[in-house]
Parts: structure tokens; sequence; C-alpha cells
């Protein structure tokens, strides 16, 4: 049974305190979110019916400034999930030296049933009932598993009719056309490519020729790919949702990319070997890329894992379980919060931008991504070594200290 996405955000943050000193109440508040919000509302469906929809929106710290995380629309959605992503952002904003705290929202709803008006419709009254939390000095969506840019365009013109004049710092990762950034769309990706070669550097592995195994091939899957691929390494294998591909001498991805988008899923691509999702994950590879969802690796099959090197471009899809037999066997696991902080760290730039209404060129924030990352990568890599933990306990001891750190110069309010 997959283990309860909240119940891993606890244990992760319970093992990584025992290396950071804090009083008791300090640790519990930095432990609970500071505010969940549970919104019911109805949408009007295309037939002429009427639905409600269920929608959270969870702040768990606001510690180093206004709350940032996406918004996920999908059917298993649940108030558990979006308190565990909401607090991995926090981590992740923490770690990469951002000035925010996590947050996260989802909807209850399959965005691929919906018809454009329809999902349009959903997330504008979606938006409307969490704006009493939303706003460019609060919290600051961005897209999730279900959402894209043009949600974001719907939920920033929704915030912006409210107010009486355009807001584009309310979200981030909106079309380049009103005010979202170059380089977003391929941030995630892009941060998961430079942190598995800073990684495959670290064991002494080679990128040119290395099997490469991605699971979940959207937007962070894909990309990653494509820029491994671009490194000389070898994508072997890449699965969605209707399942996976398998082919030992490799893969292009921009040739899987385009049969993707005319049979809508990588499954049937000319010359290779139907594999599940499960089957993918135990395929022997030297770096392999969970971009799916939470949990898919747990203790069933973390012994059967064959790569040397797991970058999680997914967010949680380790359990705490598979991390103690992966870090037994010898496997290097980059956390998904130093893994995939590319996404939030290129949003971080489109906020600044958007707030001095001034743009940088594409190479520009390339530049500034992979620095951030580069040092963001090497500083987690010393923390594990002075206290001979895990990359994942070491990147969340680094995180804990860092809003523990604030809180405690800020003081207890009153």
């Amino acid at each position: 049974m997959q283990q309860d996405p909240w119940e891993m955000a606890l244990e992760q943050f319970q093992r990584a305190t025992r290396y950071v000193p804090l009083k008791r109440g300090v640790r519990e508040f930095l432990m609970y979110p500071r505010r969940e919000l549970t919104v019911h509302f109805p949408v009007k469906m295309d037939d002429g019916s009427v639905r409600i929809f269920t929608g959270y929106r969870v702040h768990h710290s606001t510690v180093l400034g206004p709350t940032k995380g996406g918004i996920r629309y999908h059917p298993n959605v649940t108030l558990n999930e979006v308190r565990a992503l909401a607090m991995w952002m926090t981590w992740k904003c923490a770690v990469a030296g951002l000035p925010y705290g996590g947050a996260k929202g989802g909807v209850v709803c399959d965005p691929k049933q919906l018809s454009a008006g329809e999902l349009e419709r959903l997330t504008r009254r979606y938006a409307t009932e969490i704006s009493v939390l939303m706003g460019p000095e609060s919290d600051i969506p961005a897209p999730d598993v279900g959402t894209n840019p043009q949600v974001m365009a719907w939920i920033m013109d929704t915030y912006s009719m409210h107010r009486g004049y355009s807001v584009p710092a309310v979200v981030t990762g909106k079309p380049v056309s009103v005010g979202g950034t170059v380089g977003r769309e391929e941030a995630t990706g892009r941060g998961c490519a430079i942190v598995a070669r800073e990684a495959a550097t670290m064991t002494g592995l080679s990128l040119e020729g290395a099997r490469v195994v991605v699971q979940g091939f959207g937007n962070v899957g894909s990309y990653a790919a494509k820029l491994l691929h671009e490194m000389g390494a070898r994508v072997v294998a890449l699965s969605d949702s209707q399942g996976g591909i398998y082919r030992p001498e490799g893969l292009d991805p921009e040739a899987v990319l385009r049969h993707k988008r005319q049979a809508r899923s990588v499954v049937g691509f000319p010359g290779t070997q139907s594999v599940t999702n499960a089957e993918l994950l135990e395929l022997p590879c030297d770096i392999l890329i969970p971009a799916a969802l939470e949990g898919q690796i747990h203790r069933e099959n973390a012994p059967r894992i064959r790569a040397r090197v797991i970058v999680e471009g997914a967010n949680g899809p380790t359990t705490p379980e598979a991390d103690d037999i992966l870090h037994e066997r010898g496997v290097l696991v980059v956390p998904d919060i130093v893994a995939n902080a590319g996404g939030v760290i290129v949003s971080y730039f489109e906020w600044v931008q958007d707030l001095q209404s001034f743009f940088w060129d594409e190479e520009e924030i390339h530049r500034r991504l992979e620095r951030m990352l580069v040092r963001s990568f090497r500083q987690v890599t010393e923390v594990a070594k002075v206290h001979e933990v895990d990359l994942r306990t070491a990147a969340l001891i680094r995180a804990i200290q860092r809003v523990a750190d604030a809180l405690l110069t800020l003081g207890i309010y009153p």
C-alpha cells in the first residue's frame, strides 16, 4: 500500500531534526502548516448541469517570505498530499536560498475529461475562492501536475479583474506574452539534467553513454531526457501514464515526443519493448529519473532498483523505507528538493522580473539557474559529509536550519 505523502514528509522532517538543535515549540511550529483552506465550489458544465468541485490551498510556512507553490489538477488530490507538497516547497525554497515559504494547491478533478470551457470556468472559480490568500506579496501560485501556462493566465486574469488592474506577479509559469519568462517551461527538466550531471561527476560516472531511464515523459521528464541526450547520455527507457517503452540501444527523446503528440502516449513507439511503469523503475541503468507522482519507489521495489544514481524529478517519489534500502546499497539519491528546484528558481526569476517590469534574455536565465543549482547541490553534499548522512537528510538539515534561524531572528509574535 502506498504511504501517505504527509506521513512521508513528517518522517523525513523528524529524521533531519535529529541533527538540528531545536526547541520543542520551534520544531512543532516548523512541522505543521501555517494555514489551510478547503473550498467546495460550483462549476457550470457544457451540458448546462452544475458540478461541485473540491479545492485546497495550504501555506506551510511564511517565515522566509511570501508562499510559493504549484496548483495541481488530479482526480487523486487529497488534503494530506497538498500538505506534504507545501512542506516540501518550504524546504525546496530554503535549500535554494529563495525568499519564499512553501505552499501548494489542488483541485480534485480529471482535467483530461473537461472541455476547454469547463476547465476555464473551474479555474476562474477556484482562483476566486482562494484569492483571499493569493497576492504578489503573499502567495504566488504556479503550474503543477494537470495545469499549464494557460491555466496560470486564467488565474492571473481573474485576480487582476478583481483588483481592477493587471497584476502579472500574482502567478508564475504563465505565457511569455502576459509577463511570463523565457526558460520557465523547461526549467524543472533542465534543472534535473544539470543536477544529474553534477551527481554523475561526484560518483565518477561519465555522462557519455550513461544509460538513463525516465519515468514520466511529461514536462519535466521530456526536457530532462532531451538535455541529457544532448549531453551524450543514452536514454534507454521512457514512460507516461499509459505505460513505457524500452530500447537498450537508446532512444531519441525528440522522436518519441513527436510520436506522443500524435498517439497521445509514448506506448507503441517503433522498435521498442513495452514495459509497465513498475517494470521501468527496475531496468538496468546508470541514472534513474522518477518524474511522475509520489511514492513510486518503496520498500518492495527498492531492493530491485539497478540504477547507480536516482535524480528525483517528481516530488516525493521515494519513501523513507526505500531511502534506507537504497542508501545501504550504495545508490546515490538526489532528493526532490534539490533535483527539481529548477522550476521554482526560474519562477522566482519570473516574479522578480514582473515586479520590476524588466526582463532578462534566455541566456541570462539559464546562466543564473545553473549557478544557483550547482551551488545548492555542492552545499548539500558538504552537509552530507559533515553529518555522514544521505543527501535527502543533508538537504533537509540545511533547509530546516535556515528557516529556524530566520524564525528565531524575527522572534515569536507578540
